[in-house]
């Protein structure tokens, strides 16, 4: 999968507000890739570090937190969208009736090009 195409998937995982969630097959769709909810996850796997994008408000089709191949990321995730005020029931589910993201406009826009540092910069 291409840089680009990570790049639509970070910016429609941006916009999900604080307090809702989303899931994957739902990103995926909304940037134009339906059917590829794996995708996603790639894309989220590769986020750089230290970029501000709410990647914990991506959850599973089952309303769930997925299972990371590294330990103790799960219940971080799940902290993290208690402290948003999301509540999971006994199974440890998200009740996506209830906290489902739904975007009121097409979000699936281009996302804006990386700044170029004024030193990389060519002149015209």
């Amino acid at each position: 999968m291409s840089h680009q195409t990570y790049r639509r998937i970070w910016h429609v995982v941006r916009q999900i507000p604080r307090g809702r969630v989303a899931t994957y097959g739902q990103i995926a769709a909304l940037a134009g890739f339906p059917n590829h909810a794996r995708q996603v996850g790639y894309a989220l796997h590769a986020l750089p570090r230290g970029e501000d994008i709410p990647w914990q408000r991506v959850i599973n089709a089952k309303g769930e937190v997925s299972a990371r191949s590294e330990d103790g990321w799960q219940g971080y995730q799940r902290h993290l969208l208690e402290e948003e005020g999301i509540s999971f029931d006994a199974r440890g589910r998200v009740d996506l009736k209830r906290w489902r993201w739904q975007p009121e406009a097409d979000v699936s826009g281009e996302p804006p090009e990386p700044a170029v540092p004024a030193d990389d910069q060519s002149p015209a």
